[in-house]
């Protein structure tokens, strides 16, 4: 299983489709913890908010976590496409 390669984006026009989902779904990710680091750093202005505006920075950091969770999993389910097929070839199915 050949993970980060090109080729496995342009397999077929299904490789294709999950490429473009988790990518839609990585950006909306990345823009999120985005969001909530710069929310998080406003709110320090304000002594009242600084708790609030920690737990911002808290869900920022898993955000940005997840990003290379989802970049490795669109690469092994990239990677792993059609390997039902090359499977039924190979038993003459």
């Amino acid at each position: 299983m050949a993970l980060f390669r090109h080729y496995n984006r342009e397999k077929s026009q299904k490789s294709r489709h999950i490429y473009a989902v988790f990518e839609l779904v990585y950006t909306a990710v990345d823009f999120t913890a985005a969001m909530f680091f710069l929310v998080g750093s406003i709110m320090f202005f304000w002594e009242s908010l600084m708790f609030s505006a920690t737990w911002f920075f808290v869900l920022g950091s898993i955000l940005f976590g997840v990003k290379p969770s989802l970049r490795l999993a669109r690469e092994i389910k990239l990677a792993r496409l059609g390997d039902d097929e090359d499977l039924a070839d190979r038993y003459g199915n």
